[in-house]
């Protein structure tokens, strides 16, 4: 027992020396590792830093953040300071870490380091913090490293691959091992992180293998391992495979989405087309009608609502299919009823109301494109493949477009209006004889593809800006996909929308846009050559005879 005591009491001895110990090596730096920062040397400077770094204590540590935080000045004699704030009275002596008077943090100037300098500071201040006991420090030192890897910091990855015991940030130290060991001396080390490269199947890791299987100039191989050359060539074969899947998945996204713009495009004019047989060269600006609805109510959100804008589509929507149908209604009363039956004439007259429209839109709202801003629940995109990411404005379109063709096919198979426009569409003569008002049922239905229309606006507000020409753009592809489909049928609409986008999407890569366009059109003709109905024939006016 006294003997237990005598040792307790030389322990308590020894803990004042040893915490003066410790205190002093938290702020101690030798003049060798930090003098020469003050100096115009850039060779001096990096030997410096790389001491440094391989002092890996706590001390360097708290250096390297200052210096990478521009809080490291140096005085004409030599004297290097460390700032802890803005305040310059927080300026003390590097070295002995005692504080400094104004006067003399007041005259020192900023150390100078250039862009390579920087980067290995801010390497080795995520080398350092790999050790640090906080988890998030951890990931970000991993993702720090993971941007600039540095072979320099390969023994303190080492160290801290070896402690780590989180699951995530194992994985992830094993490639940042991988890529500084794939320049180790040793073929062994790096045959081992070219196979760890290889099974990670990441696209970022492409460039690290590729030179693995190169020839200098000489004609001999880059790399002298055999071994260590044939899993680089299997990553790289896998990696190909990779981009050749996400090429094929991004090509089918682009088509589906091209595609729901033209379905939205085509769907009212299907509807007005195959009831009335009007070839309305304004349609396109139906749709121009709903991106400028769309366009004045994210104005008025912002201007009395700002809170509520990330609804505002909730609110675009009705008001672009409104806007458009009302137009539509205008149109049909005034101008198109008593052209039915002279379709040259219809053609042209319908023409010469889309530069109307155009015109009074520009008149309106100048002839510059508007800008419509997306809400934050549709910014950004979904990560599905290595390097494909599918946006998120997209996806709510392509959501968006069956929706709409779920409402129209509910409004035309399970509601009144929809009976008489199926009624008039088979045969307009005997719905009459029975009592449907047929030129009324002309009028709702125009409006109605109208407003389909300008739902259509209302979503390609989303992708892209608003402008008077907006439609022109659209009114041929929606013509070709209603004629593919067939007139006045929904679900021919919705093939030949799809089908259309799809097409041009898969042949561009190839030939470009404008010749995948006239491809299209070719083959479109050509179909119709073999079936004039297009894909699903219906009986309309043109077969009341």
């Amino acid at each position: 027992m006294v003997h237990s005591l005598q040792r307790l009491a030389r322990a308590c001895a020894l803990w004042p020396a040893l915490f003066v110990v410790l205190c002093q090596s938290a702020h101690a730096l030798d003049a060798a590792d930090v003098t020469p920062l003050g100096g115009d040397d850039f060779d001096a400077k990096s030997a410096a830093i790389d001491r440094l770094i391989a002092a890996h204590d706590a001390a360097s540590l708290e250096f390297l953040k200052a210096l990478a935080d521009n809080n490291v000045t140096a005085t004409d004699s030599g004297v290097v300071l460390v700032q802890d704030s803005a305040d310059a009275q927080s300026a003390r002596d590097a070295i002995t870490g005692k504080p400094v008077s104004a006067d003399i943090a007041g005259n020192a100037q900023p150390v100078t380091l250039n862009n390579l300098l920087r980067s290995k500071v801010a390497g080795a201040v995520s080398g350092l913090q790999l050790a640090s006991p906080d988890i998030e420090t951890r990931r970000a030192a991993i993702a720090g490293l993971l941007k600039n890897p540095d072979p320099a910091m390969k023994p303190m990855i080492d160290a801290a691959r070896a402690k780590e015991t989180d699951p995530t940030l194992k994985r992830r130290l094993d490639v940042l091992w991988a890529m500084s060991a794939l320049h180790d001396p040793d073929a062994a080390a790096r045959r081992e992180a070219a196979k760890l490269v290889a099974s990670r199947h990441d696209l970022d890791m492409y460039e690290l293998l590729r030179p693995l299987v190169a020839k200098t100039s000489a004609g001999a191989w880059a790399e002298p391992d055999a071994q260590v050359r044939a899993a680089a060539q299997e990553g790289i074969a896998a990696l190909d495979a990779i981009q050749r899947r996400s090429a094929i998945a991004g090509t089918l996204f682009a088509g589906l989405s091209l595609g729901s713009v033209l379905l939205l495009a085509a769907l009212g004019l299907a509807i007005t087309y195959g009831l009335i047989g009007v070839i309305n060269m304004a349609h396109g600006e139906f749709l121009m009608i709903g991106a400028y609805a769309t366009y004045v109510v994210q104005t008025l959100v912002q201007h009395y609502a700002p809170g509520a804008f990330n609804w505002y589509p909730l609110f675009a929507v009705p008001a672009s299919f409104i806007a458009a149908a009302l137009v539509g209604v205008i149109i049909e009363r005034l101008v198109i009823r008593h052209l039915y039956g002279r379709p040259l004439e219809t053609l042209l007259t319908t023409f010469g109301i889309s530069l109307i429209l155009i015109q009074v839109t520009r008149t309106i709202f100048g002839a510059q494109n508007v800008e419509v801003e997306n809400p934050a629940w549709m910014s950004g995109g979904l990560t599905v493949m290595p390097n494909l990411i599918l946006p998120y404005n997209r996806l709510a379109i392509l959501a968006f477009s069956l929706i709409v063709v779920g409402i129209a096919w509910a409004v035309l198979t399970k509601t009144r209006l929809g009976l008489f426009v199926r009624a008039v569409t088979q045969n307009r003569r005997m719905a009459a004889c029975v009592g449907v008002r047929t030129a009324r049922v002309d009028a709702w239905a125009f409006a109605f593809g109208a407003g389909v229309a300008g739902l259509g606006g209302c979503a390609l507000s989303q992708i892209g800006n608003v402008g008077p020409d907006l439609g022109q753009n659209y009114i041929i592809d929606s013509f070709m996909a209603v004629v593919l489909g067939g007139v006045g049928q929904i679900a021919g609409t919705v093939i030949g929308g799809f089908g259309l986008g799809l097409v041009s999407k898969a042949i561009e890569p190839f030939w470009g846009a404008v010749l995948a366009k006239i491809a299209v059109l070719v083959l479109i003709v050509l179909f119709i050559q073999k079936r004039p109905q297009g894909l699903f024939a219906l009986k309309g006016r043109s077969a009341e005879a």
